[in-house]
């Protein structure tokens, strides 16, 4: 699969846009898996007949039940991929769950196979190998959530919906040719099995060479416990009713009620490829765009819109198109008929994508504590329907009253979150010092840095022979940007090296207001100009002064470069800063000269700078950004380990081999 990259005029779209357009791709795409899955389960209960057709549903929707490991993975997977910088690492990220997923599967299947027999009789199954059946596609099930996960991630949309549409089409092209063949309910879930393969080899990407996993132990095990949480919650609401009406009342009974959480199921998918495409698109933005309550309230609204016109719909629909459908034996006498049920259960399930839209979207930038809110709520739900089910009326209704109490559990803490942030985004006023603009690569930023540099003597023997390779640079060759990689590297291996893995790094909009939370790189002859308060303000003063401690060639170097900011139009080059948040203090990477000298021209002149950032959580380990006796520690540690490292052979092997477009070279 090629990875999909966000063009400037997708890019220049408000998130609400882009939520919208990706919305409406994998709404067509559930449309039709839909329109094919309806057609399924009307094919699998007219040829079964409702017996039949609750054996099949039931032993899908323990499948389904076990997709709580699945969509663990693929959410995950989507959040991850989406927060990377670059097809490397997504790539990198992708390979360690996939692997996980796998170990996962096979654990499924060999759970499933052990307790076939108590499962079957549980169920009330005619046989106890059809869950047997079922353990080959849970083996499958788990890593196709991985695989989805990377093409959600790096919002694929469009093979996303062709692989649920397949999935879709091949369970009922292949549960119609059994059962014409006479293999019955054994057949149909040999049929989803197939599915599960199918759907499995078609999401196979094609991934970047292998570049180190950026993502530490602990931040792996928070997210796959958070997403575990809350799709075993999910699941359980979604499907506990269908087994448990299959536990306490008649095959025909059962089957019937079948048929009426097809309905729910149908709607929870629609709100599911609104959920598909906000995710990643929230995950891989900054904090200032999606805490814009036009954001969730666009998906919200789409929840609801497209709810509410099927549940109208069913409620105005006449009995006689249900028993049409599914046949003679899908038939409920009496107020609380066929149609009833399906509009309550519409209802229900409107009710709930409504909290799973808020759940997900706090999901995808935080560990969000309403998954366990949910969890208890699956709990509490089973509770109820095991003491309250005398009809299937009742069995919705308390489905819908329950389901009503997590939406406002959920929704009232959001919102009074958000107004917060509102407020305090108001008190704030319009003009931020700082903005972040978009993300950049990692590839981009060396390139920047290595732009700024080349005139260096260490660059001395590659100046002529690699100028075009510095100076127009194509990001999108990979062997270009291992080149560019470790011809910086030959001068700033130590540097790089101390940044943490996976540093996001970003376009960054400087205003005057926010200079006094700038810093300059803290070593050489800065430190005798900054006496201790090395920010980018108190050097600047220093400089125009010409305080004691400045030598000659560094006035010279900053009044050649004031120079060029004069005659120029065009950008000086960039400025690299590094920092935790956007709303802490930063540090100059790179660019201090140029950064100083267009002060000391004017802050007007910042415009003629291109300024990029880095940002981790854990920048404070760095000792570039956070100098103490720890983090110098760590540096001399860091040093000693790979002393012996040799970026000189490094680059010699790339040039001596340049067909090679896959060779990544380590930090």
């Amino acid at each position: 699969m090629e990875n999909v990259v966000i063009g400037p005029t997708e890019k220049s779209k408000t998130l609400q846009a882009r939520i919208v357009s990706g919305s409406v791709v994998l709404l067509l795409g559930s449309g039709l898996t839909t329109a094919i899955n309806l057609a399924y389960n009307i094919a699998v209960a007219r040829f079964l007949g409702a017996n039949g057709f609750g054996h099949a549903t039931v032993v899908y929707t323990l499948l389904t039940l076990l997709s709580a490991v699945t969509l663990s993975f693929q959410i995950i997977s989507t959040k991850v991929v989406a927060q990377q910088s670059s097809t490397g690492l997504q790539a990198a990220v992708y390979r360690v769950f996939h692997r996980g997923a796998w170990g996962c599967g096979i654990l499924v299947a060999m759970v499933l196979l052990l307790f076939q027999r108590a499962i079957a009789d549980y169920l009330n199954l005619p046989e106890a190998d059809l869950v047997a059946m079922l353990a080959i596609g849970a083996a499958f099930y788990v890593p196709l959530g991985s695989r989805r996960g990377y093409i959600q991630g790096v919002c694929g949309f469009r093979r996303l919906a062709f692989n649920l549409v397949l999935e879709g089409a091949v369970r009922f092209g292949g549960s119609l040719l059994f059962v014409l063949l006479g293999f019955g309910v054994r057949g149909v879930i040999a049929a989803n099995v197939a599915a599960i393969a199918a759907a499995y080899f078609s999401a196979a990407p094609r991934l970047a060479p292998r570049v180190p996993n950026p993502l530490g132990l602990s931040y792996t095990v928070r997210e796959m416990a958070q997403a575990m949480v809350f799709f075993s919650g999910q699941v359980l609401i979604n499907n506990c009713d269908i087994v448990l009406v299959k536990h306490f009342f008649p095959a025909q009974a059962a089957g019937i009620y079948s048929a009426v959480a097809m309905v729910g199921r149908v709607i929870f998918a629609f709100s599911s490829a609104v959920v598909n495409s906000t995710f990643p698109l929230v995950a891989g933005t900054r904090d200032e765009e999606r805490k814009d309550l036009r954001v969730i309230a666009t998906s919200l609204m789409l929840v609801v819109g497209i709810g509410s016109a099927i549940s109208l719909s069913l409620c105005i629909a006449p009995a006689w198109i249900w028993r049409s459908f599914f046949g003679p034996g899908f038939e409920i006498a009496g107020r609380y008929n066929v149609s009833y049920l399906l509009a309550m259960y519409a209802l229900t399930t409107v009710v709930y994508s409504l909290s799973v839209v808020i759940i997900t979207y706090e999901m995808s930038y935080k560990i969000a504590n309403t998954s366990w809110i949910q969890l208890a709520f699956s709990g509490l739900l089973i509770a109820a329907l095991c003491r309250f089910h005398e009809s299937l009326r009742e069995v919705i209704l308390v489905q819908l009253f329950l389901l009503i109490g997590l939406f406002i559990l959920v929704a009232l803490p959001f919102l009074m979150d958000s107004l917060t942030d509102l407020k305090d985004h108001l008190q704030a006023g319009n003009c931020r010092p700082v903005r972040l603009i978009r993300r950049v690569s990692e590839d981009e930023v060396i390139a920047e840095f290595l732009k700024c540099d080349f005139q260096c003597p260490e660059f001395r023997e590659y100046q002529e022979s690699m100028r075009d390779l510095v100076f127009k640079p194509n990001l999108d060759d990979a062997g270009e940007n291992a080149k560019r990689r470790a011809l910086l590297f030959l001068r700033h291996l130590a540097l790089w090296r101390e940044l943490p893995r996976g540093t996001e790094w970003y376009d960054l909009e400087l205003s005057e207001t926010g200079l006094g939370d700038i810093k300059v790189f803290p070593r050489a002859h800065w430190r005798k100009l900054a006496h201790g308060n090395f920010s980018i303000t108190r050097v600047v003063e220093a400089t125009r002064l010409r305080r004691p401690g400045i030598d000659a060639q560094f006035l010279a170097k900053i009044a050649g470069i004031g120079d060029r900011l004069k005659k120029e139009d065009s950008g000086m080059g960039s400025v690299i800063l590094i920092g935790r948040t956007e709303n802490e203090p930063f540090t100059v990477l790179d660019g201090n000269h140029r950064f100083v000298a267009a002060l000391l021209e004017s802050p007007t002149k910042l415009d003629r700078l291109r300024f990029l950032c880095g940002l981790s959580p854990r920048m404070a380990d760095c000792c570039w950004y956070n100098t103490n006796l720890i983090t110098l520690f760590r540096y001399a540690r860091n040093l000693l380990a790979h002393a012996i490292h040799g970026p000189e052979m490094e680059l010699a092997c790339l040039l001596q081999d340049p067909e090679n477009g896959d060779t990544v070279v380590e930090v």
